[in-house]
């Protein structure tokens, strides 16, 4: 919004040629997360009185960490602070005629009503279980796969009316499996190596890079400030390269996709990464609020939708590891008890509990040590990613 009023004053007053810098996507992405950050500053003690006044604290589930339950009570819902920082920021600082960022706010937000509806029922309900998985996956799977069916098209077009050519030209052609030109699988550390996915194919990847990395975020925030922080490291370098994809010298330099547009999700990023420490300021140990459901699930979308986009899907499960690794040894955890259960009549466990951080936990970690050696591996994982630029 703000680079329309920017361009409209510099037009009736062109003494006011320093106001070109809202042109500048870098600029505007700092300003972003500044934004961001100051007014989740500002907000939220009041929204942490809020939650407090309203009683939505957060319940223990019974068979949780003994060391967990004097957690019980502490406001929940803190995603809703992250989320209304984006919003507001990110409305401010892009160009709204850019259809990308709208998208990533469609899932982000969508998501994010999901995690208000299950966070909601917890509280009210006293149900520590809150919304069925069922239900849950099924809202899930209808937003993935609307953003999913929109981008398979929009990656490889420059504007929605040359998406939708696109879209009648592949229905007229029989469902081509070789359309579009670019719903291919990149594959890191080399230059060109990409393996056709056609529609069908992108579509399910897709879906499930979105899904599983809202999930994948969900099960990893378990502790004071363990998620936040991997999701402020991640979306910033996704962020970077949205910006090299979108910059048509730069993705060439670097054997890239250009995608036109993809660049203004830099905003975007720089306004969840500031969100994201604003509330980290309140959600440090010992935490004055929690994520919440509303607030994992919308973040972890909204990563899942930029590495889509921008076409990195690889690379973000490199860096996202933490994410990763946590949801893996749910549901191997899950799996081998059920399996042991209906083999030898008794479940038994690979961890000492899951997701992973309560196994470490369990072995004598102490809350903020699993936290910060945590955070380390992501900020490792994220070099590692951000290499694959010019390792090739």
């Amino acid at each position: 919004m703000l680079i329309w009023l920017a361009q409209w004053l510099q037009s009736i007053s062109p003494e006011l040629g320093f106001l070109r810098v809202f042109q500048y996507q870098t600029f505007r992405a700092v300003m972003a997360a500044m934004t961001a950050l100051l007014f989740g500053l500002a907000a939220g003690p009041w929204v942490i009185r809020r939650l407090t006044a309203l009683k939505i604290g957060q319940p223990v589930r019974e068979y949780a960490m003994q060391t967990h339950l004097v957690k019980s009570g502490t406001p929940t819902m803190g995603g809703a602070l992250v989320l209304l920082c984006i919003g507001v920021s990110t409305l401010l600082w892009f160009d709204w005629t850019n259809r990308f960022v709208w998208i990533v706010l469609l899932v982000t937000f969508g998501f994010g009503a999901i995690g208000w509806t299950d966070d909601w029922r917890k509280v009210v309900n006293k149900d520590p279980e809150g919304m069925p998985s069922g239900e849950k996956y099924l809202w899930q799977s209808i937003i993935g796969l609307i953003a999913a069916l929109y981008l398979v098209f929009a990656i490889s077009e420059s504007s929605n009316y040359r998406v939708l050519e696109l879209f009648f030209t592949w229905v007229q052609s029989g469902f081509d499996l070789s359309l579009p030109p670019r719903a291919g699988l990149l594959v890191p550390f080399f230059k060109e190596i990409s393996y056709p996915l056609g529609v069908f194919g992108f579509v399910v990847l897709s879906y499930l890079v979105i899904v599983g990395s809202s999930n994948a975020v969900n099960l990893t925030d378990g502790l004071d400030g363990l998620a936040i922080m991997p999701v402020i490291m991640v979306g910033s370098c996704l962020g970077l390269m949205a910006y090299l994809t979108g910059n048509v010298v730069f993705s060439r330099y670097l054997f890239l996709p250009h995608i036109p547009g993809t660049g203004e999700l830099l905003i975007f990023c720089g306004a969840m990464s500031g969100a994201g420490l604003a509330f980290l300021w309140f959600n440090a140990h010992p935490a004055q609020v929690f994520l919440g459901d509303v607030g994992a699930l919308a973040l972890g979308g909204a990563l899942g939708t930029i590495a889509v986009i921008v076409r990195q899907e690889i690379v973000l499960a490199i860096m996202g590891g933490i994410f990763v690794v946590e949801a893996l040894s749910v549901m191997l955890q899950v799996s081998w008890f059920k399996y042991t259960r209906r083999r030898y009549g008794q479940g038994r466990r690979l961890f000492a509990m899951a997701p992973l951080h309560h196994h470490f936990e369990k072995n004598g970690w102490k809350e903020t040590q699993v936290v910060i050696r945590f955070w380390i591996i992501t900020m490792l994982l994220c070099l590692v990613g951000m290499s694959t630029l010019k390792l090739r």
